[in-house]
């Protein structure tokens, strides 16, 4: 299996930009992946200024492996609707001058009923922002988790070819109650990128919630060996847990990595 390409989250380390750069730095990952919302957001950041943050995340000998983008809202919900496509499309283009090639964001739970009005009204946005992804050189990944990979994978099936790929997100797929493994198995070439993360799914002891990786149920060499069978080559994203002391997670998850 080739050595694994890992980034760093900024957006779980919760420190800003200008901080987190060293931290990635110190702890030896290629990429780091940047907080759509935050100094980037739409009507943030001059080109000028992104210029000169592409040249400090270079100075770092880093890259960007993608833009995180949590929406107020899914798209299939009128309220906001145009504000949210805009802005996820100003998104893309930031991801574009920087680098990047995928813009990760959750698309909500899916419309289980392919005949109702959120339902079409979500492949009619998602098909819009594929156009748009082709035209600007970003692609949407949306985020595993609240829909099982049989789902999210029926929803690719009605969308135009490269319109949307995925985000694997093992610990969340878990946490909602569904195999990651299965996922990997129904959207293989659609994942675009990963976060690493772990769970424990419902358990009659009480147990159940994010764990530190290799410690929850997720088969990672299992995982990671059937992403290989289907030509990966995206990165892996580091995630640092909320309320865990930085350093020694992410020192435990670096370890747990390069063991593949």
């Amino acid at each position: 299996m080739p050595e694994l390409k890992i980034s760093l989250s900024l957006p779980s380390v919760g420190l800003g930009l200008k901080k987190s750069l060293p931290i990635a730095s110190q702890w030896g990952v290629s990429a780091v992946e940047l907080d759509g919302r935050g100094e980037i957001g739409p009507g943030r950041i001059s080109q000028t200024g992104l210029r000169q943050l592409r040249k400090m995340i270079d100075d770092y000998r880093l890259r960007v492996s993608g833009i995180w983008l949590q929406t107020r809202g899914t798209y299939y919900d009128h309220e906001g609707l145009d504000r949210r496509i805009d802005a996820t499309k100003k998104i893309m283009e930031t991801a574009n001058s920087l680098g990047a090639r995928v813009v990760v964001l959750p698309i909500g739970r899916i419309p289980q009923d392919a005949d109702s009005p959120a339902r079409r009204l979500l492949v009619e946005v998602l098909t819009d922002l594929g156009r748009h992804g082709h035209r600007v050189g970003a692609m949407l990944a949306a985020e595993t988790g609240s829909s099982s990979g049989d789902e999210l994978g029926t929803l690719l099936d009605e969308l135009p070819e490269a319109t949307l790929g995925v985000d694997l997100n093992p610990g969340n797929l878990i946490r909602h109650g569904f195999s990651p493994t299965e996922a990997v198995d129904r959207l293989g070439n659609a994942i675009l990128s990963i976060h690493a993360t772990d769970a424990i799914g419902d358990r009659a002891d009480g147990r159940s919630g994010f764990t530190r990786l290799g410690e929850g149920d997720a088969d990672y060499p299992a995982l990671l060996g059937a992403l290989h069978q289907h030509d990966y080559r995206g990165h892996v994203t580091l995630v640092a847990r909320e309320g865990e002391p930085i350093a020694a997670d992410l020192d435990h998850a670096m370890a747990f990595l390069r063991r593949f």
